[in-house]
């Protein structure tokens, strides 16, 4: 079982840049698949990035691609860097864990453990 638990989010403005973190239980984070996702009202979740167990290789998705930065630490944290901000970046952030071994990336049924998420609203 891993508990994961969200924070950094907030209310900012376009342009700026925040950082949201995902610590947690379990295994230290490079032994997972890990991803960040996210949701705004009435729409379905979405792929944000994903690093790849021990590898470090990183995936993201087009909207955020240039502007985001996901990363982790030698422990149990998940980051999400997140530059230059648009409002279209307004969402709930969720940090998830452990894909299942020939899933994609991409999608959030692939993994298994979710935190509560953390809401980022962007101003315009």
């Amino acid at each position: 079982q891993v508990q994961l638990v969200e924070s950094g989010g907030g209310l900012v403005q376009a342009g700026d840049s925040l950082r949201l973190s995902c610590a947690g239980s379990g295994r230290t984070f490079s032994t997972y698949d890990m991803a960040w996702f996210r949701q705004a009202p009435g729409k379905e979740r979405e792929f944000v990035a994903a690093i790849v167990r021990n590898s470090g290789r990183a995936y993201y998705g087009d909207s955020v691609k240039g502007r985001f930065i996901i990363s982790r630490d030698n422990a149990k944290t998940l980051y999400l860097q997140m530059n230059s901000l648009k409002p279209e970046d307004t969402a709930v952030y969720y940090c998830t864990a452990e894909r299942s071994s020939g899933t994609s990336f991409y999608t959030p049924s692939s993994y298994a453990y979710w935190g509560q998420g953390t809401q980022v609203t962007v101003s315009s």
